[in-house]
C-alpha cells in the first residue's frame, strides 16, 4: 500500500507526527513518541481518527494491524545503523 500524507511535527529523537491521507478526509493523524527508560526506548503510538466511522473503516480494512511489522523494521534499521557507528 502506498503512503500519502505529510509530516506535521518531527522532533529528532523524540516525536513524529504525520497525516494519513490515503483515506482522504477520513485519514488518521499518527503520533509516535520515543522515550528513553532504563537504557531502553519506550515507543508510544497514538492514532487520532476524525470519527468512529473512520476508525471502524480502518479496522475493517486491516490498516490498523501493521504496527508490529513496522516496529520490527525499525528495530532492524537501528541495528544496522548501530553497527555502522
Amino acid at each position: 500500500m502506498a503512503f500519502f500524507g505529510r509530516y506535521i511535527d518531527v522532533t529528532p529523537n523524540s516525536r513524529l507526527v504525520w497525516t494519513n491521507d490515503e483515506g482522504g478526509e477520513g485519514g488518521a493523524v499518527s503520533t509516535v513518541i520515543f522515550q528513553e527508560k532504563d537504557g531502553a526506548t519506550r515507543i508510544v503510538v497514538r492514532e487520532l481518527y476524525p470519527s468512529k466511522e473512520a476508525l471502524d473503516d480502518a479496522m475493517a480494512s486491516g490498516s490498523t494491524s501493521g504496527w508490529g511489522a513496522q516496529l520490527e523494521q525499525l528495530d532492524d534499521l537501528v541495528g544496522v545503523l548501530d553497527a555502522n557507528v
